[in-house]
C-alpha cells in the first residue's frame, strides 16, 4: 500500500474544491453587476483554490552552497 503524502491530499481536496465551485458558479443565476456578494465570494474563493493549487504544484528551490539561486546550475568539484 502506497502512503498518499499530505501535500497530494491538499491537491486532491484542493482539485474537487474547484470542481465544485466551477460548478456551482456555471450554474449561478446571472448577477447584478456589483451587488451580488454571493457571487463575488464565489469568485474569490475559486481564485484563492486556484492560488493554493498553483503554489502546491509549484517547483520549489531551496538553495544550497553548490547552487546558491534558481538556474545557477550545478558546480562540480
Amino acid at each position: 500500500m502506497t502512503e498518499t503524502s499530505p501535500i497530494d491530499l491538499a491537491v486532491r481536496h484542493l482539485r474537487r474544491a474547484l470542481e465544485d465551485l466551477n460548478r456551482e458558479l456555471a450554474g449561478y443565476p446571472g448577477p447584478i453587476a456589483g451587488c451580488d456578494a454571493q457571487y463575488t465570494h464565489l469568485l474569490s474563493t475559486r481564485t484563492r483554490v486556484r492560488n493554493a493549487l498553483a503554489a502546491l504544484e509549484a517547483e520549489v528551490f531551496v538553495a544550497t552552497p553548490r547552487s546558491l539561486f534558481p538556474g545557477a546550475g550545478i558546480e562540480s568539484r
